[in-house]
């Protein structure tokens, strides 16, 4: 029988005190880092867990969010950003830190 090698994950969900549930640290990130993929489905409707972003073409599309990384919380001063469906490290985050970052313009 094979072992499976699980992906170390660096971020758990933890309670905020931004909003709710966060995600957080499990060890040092740098900038640059890809901390992972906004996986869901695609949607047009707007709804709590929903990313948006725009495609080649300049059109809006959405993804419905069903993975960990919903519970990226919004920030000013972010420390990730989303780069379409993927989340970047934009200055280093230590252990134990919230992962944050800016929802955009129409959010403030």
């Amino acid at each position: 029988m094979k072992s499976v090698k699980s992906k170390y994950i660096p971020y758990q969900i933890k309670r905020s005190a931004i909003h709710g549930r966060g995600l957080f640290a499990r060890k040092e990130l740098k900038p640059g880092y890809m901390i992972g993929t906004y996986e869901g489905t695609p949607t047009k409707r707007n709804g709590p867990y929903v990313l948006w972003m725009e495609n080649r073409y300049d059109v809006w599309c959405g993804i419905s969010g069903k993975s960990a990384l919903r519970f990226v919380n919004h920030s000013v001063t972010p420390n990730c950003i989303f780069r379409q469906e993927k989340l970047f490290v934009l200055s280093p985050i230590k252990e134990g830190e919230e992962i944050t970052c800016h929802y955009g313009e129409d959010w403030i």
